[in-house]
């Protein structure tokens, strides 16, 4: 009988698993193939399963084995990770941290601003059972219900694991260390219980679940589901490769929890607000975020924080700020967040900054608060209207993954008051991001399209090759509303080490602020 398949956190095949199968008739074992797949002598009926593999951590599981719908066995690795529950929260609110860990470790809190702040320990995790802090993983397609964590075996009620939220609002990260020397750090999102700065930030959580590959698919490969057999080689069995540039869903994909490690999200220790960030995804999940938040701590700007979802869910107040500023890549909003916003900048004089790049180019729909179902990309049928209505701009793949410094096009622009730059001036020459380096005009970018709004003055252009570079822009709305975008994913990753890109921002905030106190 073939019993199923065995697979690891990403849904890759493992071989080499044994698995002991047990009813009142007996037991028997097997080792998985080379493929994952489980065959076993055995009658149909329910089994007690338990699986071992060096390097990962065991567990046991109730299967009705029948021989016609194999079964999905997953098992996590022993790589340390974690995560908060819920990933934001407001101050004085609790969350869980959720740390996979084969050992005892030390947690400490961090803030992260232009400097790291220690703020506390909590002392070492640990229990009385071997590997008791290890984590168990579900069977199955647990992208799209979530991990579970904390959850089995958790039954005392002195081992909860929830957190208080400190009063501060801001980026935090979780240390969480070993006396082996494992390690991880990972993010959570605190915002204030009310309103307490002028000027409110969204974190693009959304964008970073939609790109989290946790479980083994993402909005970028297995969309709409993960396949019956888990991967060997990806390049030779992931739709993505092999049917390129097609869509395997109609309207939305599968569902995407958000209660699953970010791997992305996580940076080192020792890392510091201008160390270059390296790999694909790390510069728009939150430790490319902590950029633009700590350069608005140098230069002074008080912000309070949310997740963006907050936004969807009527929780955060926008009409109780001056100013709300996106991040470097908030992809994926869903119609009702886009139209909240934009009645705020258009009928209620709202000053926008969008620092980014390709933003708002997908739609999403929540299943429920802590689910997602992702859309096409580059389609906006629910909200209706292209981004460039909101932002002044909207992304095309023309001088993808460039890099190149801007070029000033409009001097006597406030914009480029006291920076010393002129017309033909470039600036942004320097950058952190080392997937795409060159400057602030790179990976993505945006640029003045046919539904961008009249009036829409243009302050720079990317001199990335073919002309293809980021349109940087202003315009205002009727009602006294603003939209400022830098119309490049890596503009926020400048800003701590460029003097010309942080003088241009700086302007920017210092003006719309200006303007919303008259």
């Amino acid at each position: 009988m073939l019993a199923g398949y065995v697979s690891d956190e990403n849904y890759v095949a493992l071989p080499g698993v044994l698995l002991e199968f047990v009813n009142t008739a007996g037991s028997v074992e097997v080792t998985s193939r080379a493929s994952g797949s489980i065959s076993v002598d055995i009658q149909p009926g329910l089994y007690r399963v338990t699986l071992s593999k060096t390097g990962f951590t065991p567990k046991t599981v109730e299967v009705m084995c029948d021989g016609e719908r194999p079964h999905a066995f997953r098992l996590m690795s022993d790589r340390m990770c974690g995560f908060m529950w819920p990933k934001w929260v407001r101050s004085g609110d609790s969350s869980e941290y959720c740390v996979h860990a084969t050992q005892e470790f030390r947690l400490d809190l961090w803030r992260y601003g232009w400097d790291k702040q220690f703020i506390r320990s909590f002392g070492w995790c640990d229990e009385h059972g071997p590997r008791a802090m290890a984590q168990i993983l579900p069977d199955g397609d647990f992208t799209q219900t979530g991990v579970g964590w904390n959850r089995v075996g958790y039954t005392l009620q002195f081992q909860k694991h929830a957190l208080p939220a400190p009063a501060r609002s801001g980026l935090y990260y979780l240390h969480a260390t070993t006396r082996g020397g494992q390690s991880c750090a990972f993010p959570w999102i605190v915002s204030p219980a009310r309103p307490q700065a002028r000027t409110a930030v969204l974190a693009s959580t959304i964008t970073w679940n939609a790109y989290n590959k946790f479980g083994g698919r993402s909005n970028y490969f297995n969309q709409d589901a993960l396949p019956d057999r888990p991967v060997v080689n990806a390049r030779q069995e992931v739709k993505r490769y092999t049917q390129p540039d097609t869509w395997p869903f109609e309207d939305s994909g599968a569902p995407l929890s958000f209660q699953r490690p970010e791997p992305a999200s996580e940076v080192a220790l020792d890392a510091q607000i201008t160390d270059s960030i390296p790999g694909r995804m790390g510069s728009c999940f939150a430790g490319g975020e902590w950029r633009l938040l700590g350069w608005l701590e140098r230069e002074n700007f008080d912000y309070d924080l949310y997740s963006e979802t907050e936004l969807h869910f009527d929780r955060v107040p926008i009409d109780e700020y001056d100013v709300l500023i996106l991040n470097n890549h908030p992809e994926y909003w869903s119609a009702d967040m886009y139209h909240k916003v934009k009645s705020w900048v258009y009928e209620r004089g709202g000053k926008l900054v969008y620092p980014g790049g390709c933003g708002l180019y997908a739609e999403v729909e929540f299943a429920d608060e802590w689910t997602i179902r992702c859309r096409r990309e580059g389609e906006w049928q629910q909200r209706g209207e292209s981004a460039e209505h909101l932002l002044g701009v909207a992304y095309t793949h023309s001088g993808f993954q460039t890099g190149a410094p801007y070029r000033v096009l409009d001097e006597t622009h406030w914009a480029f008051s006291g920076t010393g730059l002129s017309n033909g001036d470039e600036f942004g020459k320097h950058s952190l991001h080392e997937r795409c380096p060159g400057g602030a005009s790179a990976h993505e970018l945006d640029k003045i399209g046919p539904d961008s709004p009249e009036g829409i003055q243009h302050l720079a252009k990317g001199t990335n090759p073919d002309g293809q570079g980021a349109d940087m822009t202003v315009f205002e709305t009727p009602s006294g509303g603003s939209v400022f975008a830098a119309g490049s994913l890596c503009w926020t990753l400048s800003l701590p080490v460029d003097e010309g890109a942080s003088a241009v921002m700086k302007n920017v905030l210092q003006r719309f602020l200006t303007a919303a106190t008259g």
